[in-house]
């Protein structure tokens, strides 16, 4: 999910481990407005990543567990294959320096 890759929304996710907070308290630790830390929580949320409710005039976001699920069996499917062409190209490069085909 390339989402998450953007750095400010990894902050989000971050933070939004340790326990649901309002926009403002999220803003807090952004040098970007509060109306960016708005979109980038917006388009997390699309991506069920987080969860938000209403309460009065505050909006609580909160991680989605379903989406986070999804997004860490990406990870571990992705270093997974990685790793497996990794292994398999330092193989064929160590054959190569033996001369061995």
């Amino acid at each position: 999910m390339e989402i998450a890759a953007e750095p400010n929304r990894r902050r989000l996710l971050h933070l939004l481990a340790r326990r649901e907070q309002t926009v403002g308290e999220l803003a807090a630790h952004f040098t970007v407005s509060r109306s960016a830390v708005s979109q980038h929580l917006l388009l997390l949320e699309q991506a069920g990543l987080v969860a938000a409710r209403k309460e009065g005039r505050n909006r609580f976001y909160k991680l989605d567990p379903g989406g986070m699920g999804r997004l860490r069996e990406l990870v571990e499917q992705f270093w997974t294959d990685e790793l497996d062409l990794l292994v398999s190209d330092a193989a064929e490069l160590a054959a190569q320096r033996r001369g061995t085909p």
